[in-house]
C-alpha cells in the first residue's frame, strides 16, 4: 500500500507517484489534500518556499504530470517582464484544451487584458470541469515587475471567477514578498532541506546497472561523509557523484579489489575527493578537464585556474565602497564634478592644473575625506540605484 492516499486517484498511480518523489511524501500528501478533487475549487493561491535543490520545482512538475492535471508552468526568470509572462501563460493555455483552436499570437499589455483573454481561453468544457493550475517558478522575480502583478495573481480566482489556482515557487520567505499595502495571503508550504539520510536514499537510486546497489550505496556514503558538511545541494552532489565514480571503481576494474574491499576503495578515492573539495560550487574546470586531471594523477595547481578563488571574496557593495574610498582619498574634491557627472561643463586647463599640484597624488599618499563624499561617489559608480540602507552603512567600517 502506498503512503499517499486519495479517494479519487487509483492506488497504482499514487504508488508510481511516490516512487518518483522520494523523501517528499509529506509535502505531496499535503498538496493532494489542498488540491482535492478535479472539479472542486482549490485554494486560490499557494506559496511554496525552500532552499535551492529542495525539490520544489521537480515535485510540482511530477505531481501535475503524473496525475494529468491541466496546468501552466512558467519560469519568471525566462519571462522577466509582465507582458512576456502574461503572454506565455495565455500561449500555454491554448495547448491545454483540445477544443481550442491554435490562434495567432495575441498581445497582452495589461492585467485587465489578461483577465479578459484568460476567460476566453478557459471557456472550453474541458477546462471548466476541473481546476487549472498556474505554476510560477522563481516567483521572487515578480517583485521586480509592476506593483499590481503579484496581488492580482494571488486573487486570480476571484478576478476571473474561474476554477484556477496559482502556485508560487520561491527560495525566499513570504515576508519578503508581502506588499506594504497588503494583499491576499496565500497558503504557505515549506520544503525543508534534505537530510543526510534523504540524500543517501536519493543518490543511491542512480546506481549504474553494471554494479550492485550495495556497492554504489557504499560509494555514496563515502561521498556524503566528505562533502555533506560543506555542500547540501542535491544537484551539486549528483554532479560530484557522477564525476568521481569512475575513480572509485578503478581497483575493481583492475582486479586489485572486490566490491566489498571498502578500505582499499577508500584509500584510492580519498586524494581525489580532497582535490574535488577545492572546486565545490566553483565550476572552475569542466567535467572533461577534471577527468583528464584524474587520469594524469596531477596536482590541482597544475591545471590553470584551479583553486583560483581560495582567497576571501568580499560582498558586492564592499567592493564598490573600497573603490569609492580610493577615488575619494587620491582625487581632489574639485575633480568630483568632472569625473562623476555627465554634464559637468567645460573646465579651463589653467585653473585645473596648478603648479603646486603637478606632484603625483600617489606619491603624497591618501587624503582624508568626509563620509558624505564617499557615499556620493559610491552612488555614482554603481550601475543600479542604491538605497542608503543599514546594509551599506554596516559595510563602511
Amino acid at each position: 500500500m502506498p503512503n499517499l492516499e486519495h479517494p479519487v486517484y487509483p492506488a497504482a498511480t499514487l504508488l508510481h507517484l511516490e516512487s518518483l518523489v522520494p523523501c517528499r511524501e509529506s509535502q505531496v500528501s499535503m498538496l493532494l489534500s489542498i488540491f482535492g478533487e478535479r472539479q472542486q475549487f482549490s485554494f486560490p493561491s499557494i506559496f511554496i518556499y525552500g532552499h535551492t535543490s529542495s525539490g520544489k520545482t521537480y515535485v510540482m512538475q511530477t505531481l501535475l504530470n503524473t496525475l494529468q492535471l491541466p496546468h501552466v508552468f512558467v519560469n519568471c526568470v525566462e519571462y522577466f517582464t509582465s507582458r512576456l509572462l502574461l503572454e506565455e501563460i495565455l500561449s500555454q493555455l491554448q495547448n491545454c484544451s483540445s477544443e481550442t483552436e491554435q490562434t495567432s499570437h495575441v498581445p497582452c499589455e495589461t492585467f485587465n487584458d489578461f483577465v479578459r483573454l484568460f476567460k476566453q481561453a478557459v471557456a472550453s468544457q474541458e477546462l471548466k470541469d476541473q481546476t487549472l493550475y498556474i505554476v510560477l517558478d522563481r516567483a521572487e522575480q515578480l517583485r521586480e515587475m509592476e506593483a499590481n502583478i503579484l496581488p492580482a495573481f494571488l486573487r486570480l480566482q476571484e478576478l476571473t471567477d474561474r476554477n484556477v489556482t496559482v502556485v508560487l515557487l520561491s527560495e525566499i520567505v513570504w515576508e519578503l514578498f508581502r506588499p506594504n499595502t497588503g494583499c491576499f495571503e496565500p497558503f504557505t508550504l515549506y520544503f525543508p532541506d534534505y537530510s543526510i539520510g534523504h540524500l543517501q536514499k536519493i543518490l543511491s537510486q542512480n546506481h549504474p546497472p553494471e554494479y550492485s546497489a550495495d556497492f554504489y550505496a557504499a560509494y555514496i556514503n563515502i561521498l556524503l561523509g566528505v562533502f555533506y558538511m560543506v555542500c547540501r545541494d542535491l544537484k551539486e552532489l549528483q554532479h560530484l557523484a557522477a564525476l568521481n565514480f569512475s575513480k572509485y571503481c578503478e581497483p575493481v576494474v583492475r582486479g586489485e579489489a572486490n566490491e566489498r574491499d571498502t578500505r582499499k576503495l577508500w584509500k584510492n578515492i580519498e586524494p581525489h575527493l580532497k582535490k574535488a573539495m577545492q572546486t565545490v560550487y566553483l565550476r572552475e574546470v569542466s567535467s572533461s578537464q577534471w577527468e583528464r586531471l584524474q587520469c594524469d594523477n596531477g596536482e590541482p595547481g597544475q591545471l590553470k585556474g584551479l583553486s583560483a578563488h581560495t582567497h576571501v571574496e568580499l560582498p558586492y557593495y564592499s567592493k564598490f565602497l573600497l573603490i569609492a574610498a580610493y577615488l575619494a582619498s587620491y582625487n581632489p574634491v574639485r575633480t568630483d564634478k568632472r569625473f562623476f557627472l555627465k554634464h559637468h561643463g567645460k573646465i579651463r586647463k589653467t585653473n585645473f592644473m596648478k603648479k603646486h599640484e603637478k606632484t603625483s597624488n600617489h606619491l603624497l599618499g591618501p587624503k582624508p575625506f568626509p563620509l558624505d563624499r564617499l557615499l556620493a561617489i559610491l552612488y555614482s559608480i554603481v550601475d543600479n540605484r542604491v538605497a542608503p540602507t543599514a546594509n551599506i552603512f554596516s559595510q563602511v567600517s
